[in-house]
């Protein structure tokens, strides 16, 4: 006797589902920015390939930075961090902040997912989306500045450690705000100025000693010297120190947000 086909609804219960909530809020995450590649990627790309137009136009043969470094040469690092550093916060910020106006995030606080999985999804979501910004503008500048890199894995190191700092702070602005001025507040306040003046534009050596010390008390300056020394093989300040100080924000910032999801500070309302 030819045995009865199983309904559809039956078929499509018996697909397993994703093996850990973390790898199904990490995709999720991952698709928000990948379906509106226009607005998240290219835009930003194409924002950074304006400074590297205008800055390097006004400045390129005027100033030097590192011996034997063009200025423009000099800017591509500065922009890709600057890159990846603004989307890896605006990921997190901008997604919390949606979840918690719509009403939703509280039914992830109820669902069986344990903070790490909460950090491996939102935060991994906002690493990959700062590293595609980042590489998209390293790609576009070495049409105009080719060259090859001194130290890949510093450079690797580096641009994962400054996602992983931004995609926590995002996430510890998207809970603490309540609407979407709070989130234009925490960046155009903490965000901007202390990327801008974290070496961006320049070496930090060429300033008054009152303004190099400020700029050594910017954790993000860590992050781009240390970038820019994987680039260069020279930077104002020890890669180790910059890995040491850099390494320990992203792990207080790490401790800080899994700490703010156990608890679900801001979350229940």
């Amino acid at each position: 006797m030819s045995s009865i086909p199983a309904p559809a609804h039956a078929t499509l219960s018996a697909i397993p589902a994703n093996r850990s909530g973390a790898w199904a809020l990490l995709h999720k995450e991952t698709m928000r920015f990948v379906k509106v590649y226009l607005q998240t990627i290219l835009a930003p790309v194409i924002s950074s390939l304006l400074f590297l137009l205008i800055f390097s136009y006004l400045l390129e043969g005027r100033v030097e930075p590192y011996p034997q470094v063009s200025y423009t040469a000099f800017l591509v690092p500065g922009l890709v961090m600057m890159t990846l550093q603004q989307n890896a916060f605006a990921n997190t910020s901008s997604s919390i902040t949606q979840s918690k106006m719509t009403g939703n995030l509280v039914f992830v606080l109820l669902s069986p997912m344990k903070p790490w999985e909460w950090f491996v999804g939102y935060i991994g979501g906002a690493v990959a989306r700062g590293l595609a910004c980042g590489l998209g503008v390293w790609l576009v500048a070495l049409l105009f500045v080719p060259g090859a890199l001194y130290s890949i894995g510093w450079v690797v190191i580096f641009a994962v450690l400054a996602c992983i700092v931004l995609a926590t702070l995002g996430f510890i602005a998207g809970l603490w705000a309540e609407k979407w001025d709070h989130v234009s507040v925490f960046q155009n306040f903490l965000i901007n100025p202390l990327t801008m003046l974290a070496g961006v534009f320049y070496s930090v050596k060429q300033l008054p000693s009152v303004w190099q010390t400020i700029s050594h008390a910017n954790p993000f300056f860590y992050l781009i010297d240390g970038f820019r020394y994987g680039v260069f093989g020279v930077a104002d300040v020890s890669p180790w120190m910059s890995l040491a100080i850099s390494g320990g924000c992203a792990l207080v910032l790490t401790l800080l947000t899994l700490r703010l999801i156990a608890i679900g500070w801001r979350i229940r309302g």
